[in-house]
């Protein structure tokens, strides 16, 4: 069996991904020691891992919250998370967190990036990351991928972008993120019965990102009624109201599967978006898509969706009131993206991992080389065992 140490966010979709991830793994017979950095685990994640026997949680006591910077605790977490390595001794480390990769690790180190600070501001605000504000950011993660053994992106549009603000890169490569809800229509057919004439959105509102925002700005003038799922409330407190939409707010997995079910057309005009997991759920769920105009998106939907410029809500309301008057082309997008949708499944996502892990493992243990960080995030001497706070689930 194959020891695996990881690390996850339950703030984010990074929790989903690992729990798609994890549930798949266990047919590999690979058991996870998942090591949660931020925020807290509400009863409805614990309620998730109680199903997976194969998976023993640990909490850090250095809980970041989502207003944090990504450096907040880092030196404390950092201390924490090299003693538990030293406590379990796993045979591979695969962060979900960029920063972590130069740590003083023993076992090989595959770090994935899901997204990142630099990237995100470029994208979201048009202009590069303050220097002074994320200068120490932009080093340690530059330090973290060079020490990492393997590194991973979701797309190669992420990818490109990580080797951009971060590289060079010895060993980059992409395995798509996978997902197995809601569950997979048989067929576009199947979809009929439930169909109604609703565009949907998800998403957190108040996330620049995501730009959901923008569909309330149009939902008034299409005929059909307009959903969207997600929190309108920031951690910080801040509220978005969505005038002309029907708000869903948060909604547990059952209930989004059954809006996706329900819905046309989901809409997602993102200006940033490494993957896209809510988009795959609409697609399983037999929706057509209309998708922000960024080089991820179009990577991983090809000519399955419609594209939109996701800073003119003009050009969002033309397409969707294009789809709506055009019922075939609606119906040749809902089957595209049906059948688009099932590349990304969680079996194909855990099978690449799994041959990284294998031939990862095969090579330390044929070249068995000493890891000698080039940039020091914690101290060597390493935190009590008693600082850890692993509970068996």
């Amino acid at each position: 069996m194959m020891q695996l140490l990881m690390t996850t966010d339950p703030a984010s979709g990074i929790w989903t991904y690992c729990m798609e991830l994890c549930t798949a793994l266990r047919s590999y017979g690979v058991h996870i020691s998942l090591a949660a950095l931020t925020s807290e685990i509400n009863p409805q994640q614990r309620r998730q891992l109680s199903a997976l026997s194969h998976v023993t949680l640990y909490e850090s006591p250095y809980h970041t919250r989502w207003q944090q910077s990504p450096l907040d605790n880092m030196e404390k977490t950092g201390e924490w998370l090299v003693a538990l390595e030293r406590r379990l001794n796993p045979e591979i480390i695969h962060l979900n967190h960029l920063i972590y990769g130069s740590l003083n690790w023993r076992s090989p180190v595959v770090l994935v990036g899901h997204s990142c600070s630099l990237s995100w501001w470029e994208a979201v605000k048009k202009r590069p990351a303050p220097f002074e504000q994320w200068h120490r950011y932009r080093e340690i993660v530059r330090h973290s991928v060079r020490q990492a053994d393997r590194v991973v992106a979701p797309s190669t549009a992420m990818l490109d972008s990580l080797l951009l603000h971060y590289g060079p890169v010895e060993h980059p490569s992409v395995i798509f993120n996978g997902r197995d809800f809601p569950p997979l229509l048989s067929s576009p057919e199947a979809k009929v019965p439930f169909m109604e004439p609703l565009v949907m959105s998800a998403g957190r509102v108040w996330d620049e990102a995501k730009n959901v925002s923008t569909v309330a700005k149009i939902a008034r003038r299409l005929p059909w009624k307009v959903c969207v799922a997600g929190a309108q409330e920031s951690p910080e407190g801040l509220r978005i109201e969505l005038p002309g939409v029907i708000a869903l707010g948060h909604l547990s997995e059952e209930k989004l599967g059954e809006w996706l079910r329900r819905a046309s057309i989901y809409v997602a005009p993102a200006h940033y978006e490494p993957f896209g997991l809510g988009i795959l759920e609409a697609a399983r769920s037999g929706c057509a898509l209309v998708l922000g105009d960024i080089p991820s998106l179009r990577e991983i939907w090809g000519d399955s969706a419609e594209y939109v410029d996701p800073d003119d809500p003009a050009d969002l309301r033309r397409c969707i009131q294009n789809l709506i008057a055009n019922p075939s082309w609606l119906r040749e997008l809902m089957e595209r993206a049906w059948r688009r949708a099932q590349r990304y499944s969680s079996s194909r996502m855990a099978a690449g991992y799994v041959h990284l892990y294998q031939s990862l493992r095969q090579q330390f243990s044929q070249n068995q080389p000493l890891r000698q960080p080039a940039f020091q995030l914690v101290p060597r001497v390493l935190a009590s065992p008693t600082t850890l706070s692993g509970a068996q689930k």
